[in-house]
């Protein structure tokens, strides 16, 4: 199991970085290791179909299902497919005009493949799940919250 608990601080304020968040047909454009998505959008109920490809020698394919969405606030999900488990995200008003944001998650490989692979180099695996998180939110700063 990976347990991420991320805070990250955006320079708009939460209306902006939601309705960014919410364009979710932009995002193979954000995110180029995002190899396909489809998504209706970010609503409750939907099931998103998901592949990435991290800068590791292995492809990812889940689903997340957008189990509860608070518009302009949060959303709770559940992953299932190579990779299960939760995730959750909130965003907040910063004290500057800015927005904080939280992503929690706690993932497992779930194929008996990559539980094998995960068990004989954690820490390759751990580092691919940083990568994401780290690049992801980059990204979406420099190209996503840029309108891209």
């Amino acid at each position: 199991m990976i347990r991420s608990d991320r805070r990250f601080t955006f320079d708009r304020p939460p209306e902006q970085v939601w309705e960014a968040i919410a364009r979710t047909s932009s995002y193979p454009r954000w995110w180029p290791w995002l190899r396909h998505l489809e998504a209706k959008g970010l609503v409750a109920g939907d099931v998103w179909s998901c592949h990435i490809q991290p800068p590791l020698p292995y492809f990812l394919r889940f689903t997340i299902t957008l189990e509860e969405v608070v518009d302009g606030v949060s959303a709770r999900a559940t992953v299932a497919g190579d990779i299960s488990g939760t995730a959750s995200f909130t965003l907040a008003p910063s004290g500057d005009g800015g927005t904080e944001g939280r992503l929690v998650s706690d993932l497992a490989p779930a194929s008996p493949v990559l539980r094998a692979f995960a068990v004989v180099a954690r820490p390759l695996v751990v580092w691919g799940h940083d990568w994401v998180l780290a690049e992801g939110v980059k990204q979406f700063q420099d190209r996503g919250l840029a309108g891209g």
